[in-house]
């Protein structure tokens, strides 16, 4: 088949064959620019591009995502003690415990906001403060369809899991909690994502956004939040209402029952940890929220759910310390259980 092709080429052929082999290597692309994802990263996940000691036991990782758009984010990590994950060696892989911000905040409040690094009992557990954005709601957002940019829940569960499992000591045995927007987020990955934690708590959570049109409208008014189309977030809550119910916890109840739930709000009165008359419209409607989760995971026949709905306090700081370590006994020791 080959018998057509002359054995000694013409100089014009030549020619033609230098012109065109240089036009192939201007059109072709180079490896790393194949790898490269959205927003010009040239390895896709996640990578760790700077490392800060910020005190005692607290690390800061600078975090590049593709899930992010090639976004750098921080996360910051409470290391236990004896925590030396350069040692590859003798690396040593620790239970987690995820903490979640609330909207408004970021990877330093629950540093900043409460005694977590003082706590003893943390003492042999890497705590994981992952940034979330003002208001990112712990999701994938919809985009208007597009997707892509930010992609919250895929940075978390996929891109940083993997990262600190692989690099930074971060064992397989898993617990998350969080407050507010972070209590909802807390609920969310232990729904969406069976088997990656052992145990929930979400303090003063957003339980249950579909639960009338006050929450929706509440929850609408926090996506708006920065000057942010509020659409974006999952949609409209009645064009794309299937969106809403997957990232709603109330009716992800029956994928939570196999785990340990703790669910903890306050009424929106003054309570004992309040100043003289403050009051909070925003606790009211979540604390119905979590009432309406509580009976639902009794209705699908939850066996593992622990609340505490105490009455008077409104959406603060004070409160969700308190929680946490009113808490704390039963996630470590889901993750106790899991070593």
């Amino acid at each position: 088949m080959f018998a057509n092709v002359p054995t000694v080429l013409s100089p014009l052929r030549v020619r033609l064959l230098l012109v065109l082999a240089v036009l192939l290597a201007t059109l072709t692309p180079t490896a790393p620019a194949l790898a490269a994802g959205k927003g010009g990263t040239t390895r896709a996940g996640a990578e760790v591009v700077a490392v800060t000691q910020v005190a005692d036991r607290q690390v800061d990782l600078s975090v590049r995502s593709t899930a992010l758009g090639g976004r750098t984010v921080d996360v910051r990590l409470l290391t236990p003690d004896g925590w030396n994950p350069h040692d590859r060696r003798h690396r040593q892989h620790w239970p987690t415990l995820w903490l979640l911000h609330g909207c408004c905040g970021d990877y330093t409040s629950w540093t900043s906001m409460t005694d977590v690094a003082e706590t003893d009992s943390l003492r042999d557990v890497l705590v994981v403060m992952p940034e979330a954005g003002w208001n990112g709601w712990y999701s994938d957002w919809w985009n208007h369809g597009e997707g892509g940019d930010p992609a919250w829940e895929t940075f978390h569960t996929k891109e940083l899991r993997h990262l600190l499992e692989r690099d930074w000591g971060a064992g397989s045995d898993r617990v998350v909690a969080g407050l507010s927007m972070g209590g909802q987020g807390a609920l969310l990955y232990a729904a969406r994502h069976p088997g990656m934690f052992k145990a929930t708590a979400a303090f003063s959570g957003s339980a249950h956004p579909l639960l009338n049109d006050e929450s929706v409208d509440r929850i609408m008014g926090f996506f708006a939040g920065q000057n942010n189309d509020p659409l974006r977030v999952w949609g409209d809550p009645v064009a794309q209402r299937r969106i809403w119910q997957a990232h709603d916890p109330f009716h992800l109840a029956k994928r939570l029952r196999s785990i340990l739930v703790y669910l903890s709000c306050g009424d929106g009165t003054t309570g004992p940890l309040d100043p003289p008359g403050a009051t909070s419209a925003l606790e009211a409607d979540f604390n119905r929220q979590n009432h309406a989760l509580a009976a639902e995971l009794k209705r699908v026949g939850a066996r593992h759910v622990t609340t505490n709905f105490y009455g008077p306090g409104t959406h603060g700081w004070a409160y969700w310390e308190r929680e946490l370590h009113a808490s704390l006994p039963m996630l470590l020791g889901a993750l106790a259980t899991g070593r």
